[in-house]
């Protein structure tokens, strides 16, 4: 008699997560919901995107999950390097603030997909393994804003922060953290006057008159 052959499971092979954001309390709740999943597994956390930076070739992360706003250098920053030092690194970015704002600038800067906190976590597990899979994750509603922004097709009336280059933006995220100019140059690098010309054209461009309507401005949109 033949005895059946004994079938093995097959290994679960865990894609690696590395998660970038300074809120202990948002690390804990990610790193909940990806390490639930048998195939995902966070390999690591970090705070800043210069700890992101080092942690990277250390770790070997198959997926980069990057908040938008850090400390310090900021997300979009950070995705820019990443992109030039692993080309080939899958990147989420995550935020609390309105995709309309963020998503198309961060896809723009290399990240593959964008979800926000608000979100359900399974949608969120949904990204990661998008992402993971070489497709792009955006919401339903940005998918179409900007298959109609590329068809050439009417477009919706969206935000005037779209019209600012990303160190304007950066700039204008930074005034609405409540950073004073010199903190500004000082976190970015910069020179005070560099940062001057970047705010008056950022006032320009939005249509502020003075200093305060863009802080209050930017404020409103944090």
């Amino acid at each position: 008699m033949v005895k059946p052959k004994l079938v093995l499971p097959k290994t679960v092979v865990q894609k690696k997560i590395l998660i970038v954001d300074d809120h202990p309390m948002m690390r804990e709740g990610l790193r909940g919901v990806i390490n639930r999943e048998p195939d995902l597994i966070v390999c690591g956390e970090v705070e800043t995107a210069h700890q992101a930076v080092d942690a990277v070739p250390k770790l070997a992360p198959d997926l980069v999950l990057v908040d938008v706003t850090l400390p310090g250098k900021s997300g979009l920053e950070l995705v820019k390097d990443l992109k030039v030092m692993h080309p080939g690194l899958a990147i989420l970015a995550i935020s609390m603030h309105d995709e309309s704002l963020y998503a198309e600038r961060m896809l723009r800067a290399g990240a593959h997909g964008y979800i926000t906190k608000q979100r359900p976590p399974e949608e969120l597990v949904q990204a990661i393994r998008s992402v993971l899979d070489n497709r792009v994750y955006v919401s339903k509603e940005m998918s179409e804003h900007l298959l109609r922004r590329f068809s050439g097709r009417p477009q919706d009336r969206h935000s005037p922060m779209e019209i600012l280059t990303d160190r304007e933006f950066e700039i204008f995220q930074l005034v609405g953290a409540g950073k004073a100019p010199k903190e500004i140059a000082h976190q970015l690098h910069l020179s005070p006057k560099t940062v001057a010309v970047h705010t008056a054209n950022t006032r320009r461009k939005l249509n502020l008159k003075t200093t305060g309507e863009l802080i209050r401005f930017a404020v409103q949109s944090e």
